[in-house]
């Protein structure tokens, strides 16, 4: 497995290298007394729907190029791409056809500093390209045929045309918009999500869809009402509605709440709500009762019977105040991108907590990173403990 940032694809290994990493994690968590994991495989190669490069200018010469660590330290060696194995089919068409483009067209050239890929398993796909000078119109006319050349040198394209986007310093020139269109099945529903140009979305595709597909299995049959911090663009919302009465999901991102909202519509979800907070604002709501502008002026307590939280934290983890928030619950949802910080949130859920389920996630194969799903259910349900709490004052107050 590599130690630097550029992955080694070698789908012979494939089985070998997750191996590897599951025993590694498995032998992490065997103090909790977790089930044996579920474990999800991705493709072998070409799984990857975004990338980002720097363009390397030499002479007339201009090349894609990544960094890569000198012998696992700290320098940083460029090493040439000319195609990208970890990268989706069409990533790498877009490549070659975006690279011979801006060797033939001087104004798509000149300054030209990185391009950027977003490409989805539905085949839409969308191309920044951010240069050290202003966009201005002789490059928006250049982009225009660029758009329908892509087309043609791209047979993975399934749409009309691709998102070509220009940037530079202050500025963003969009030809026609600035996101993509991305289904995802679902326990047999097909869900269609909008990704926004530089916001956040699971970069392997295939691998989201059977994380979703897990989250959704585990709470099936579920009771009550659910809420969701870190809520994206409702990557893990949509997918898991139908299983609750309601839904609030939380996202701080004011680009990634417009998408969720857009989204629940397109969807025809109509159980779902989501509010610009962050997770430390949510917190504060739902532990003094303060009623936000942004959920509406909405009572939590009473408008809502939550009985099962999903956090989908960074890789930082849950903080001091979110871990024992999420503990007001009776389910716990817990996806996460960093088994560390998941450790160490479980060392204190735990204690009341029990997992019922747990999953990894080979969301980036052949490197060290692997993501883990946990369910995990209270070991004395809220509600039988209060129970127990209140006849036990009952039978007090009726002692002689």
């Amino acid at each position: 497995r590599q130690s630097g940032l550029l992955p080694v694809v070698a789908p012979e290994r494939y089985e070998e290298q997750l191996a590897e990493k599951v025993g590694e994690v498995t032998a992490k968590f065997a103090r909790f007394g977790m089930p044996a994991p579920e474990v999800f495989k991705s493709a072998p190669q070409n799984y990857r729907n975004r990338a980002e490069f720097r363009v390397w200018h030499e002479g007339s010469e201009a090349y894609f190029i990544m960094f890569e660590r000198r012998d696992g330290g700290k320098d940083m060696m460029r090493v040439r791409m000319d195609s990208y194995p970890v990268g989706t089919v069409l990533v790498n068409q877009l490549m070659t056809a975006i690279m011979a483009e801006v060797k033939e067209h001087e104004v798509l050239k000149k300054k030209l500093y990185q391009v950027n890929f977003h490409t989805t398993q539905s085949g839409d796909a969308m191309v920044t390209m951010i240069y050290h000078v202003p966009v201005k119109q002789p490059w928006i006319d250049a982009a225009k045929a660029l758009r329908q050349r892509l087309k043609d040198a791209c047979p993975a394209l399934k749409v009309d045309l691709p998102q070509v986007i220009g940037r530079s310093r202050k500025q963003k020139v969009a030809l026609d918009c600035d996101h993509v269109t991305e289904w995802m099945s679902v326990d047999g529903r097909d869900l269609q999500y909008m990704q926004n140009e530089g916001a956040f979305s699971q970069p392997n595709g295939g691998m989201c869809q059977q994380m979703l597909n897990w989250a959704h299995s585990v709470t099936k049959g579920s009771e009550g009402d659910l809420v969701e911090l870190y809520c994206g663009n409702g990557n893990f919302t949509l997918a898991l509605a139908n299983n609750f009465a309601q839904v609030l999901g939380t996202e701080v991102s004011k680009t990634s709440t417009a998408a969720a909202k857009h989204n629940i519509e397109v969807n025809k979800t109509d159980n779902v709500f989501v509010g610009r907070v962050s997770a430390e604002e949510f917190t504060e709501a739902w532990k003094t009762g303060k009623k936000m502008t942004r959920l509406e002026e909405r009572d939590l307590k009473e408008s809502y019977d939550f009985r099962t939280v999903l956090v989908d934290p960074p890789r930082a983890g849950l903080d001091e105040d979110t871990v024992k928030m999420v503990q007001d619950f009776e389910h716990i949802v817990y996806i996460s991108c960093n088994p560390d910080t998941l450790e160490d949130n479980l060392d204190d859920i735990t204690r009341s907590y029990r997992v019922e389920k747990f999953a990894v996630f080979d969301q980036f194969p052949y490197t060290h990173h692997l993501e883990c799903g946990v369910y995990l259910t209270r070991k004395t349900p809220k509600r039988k403990a209060n129970e127990a709490e209140e006849d036990g004052e009952a039978q007090a107050e009726a002692a002689p």
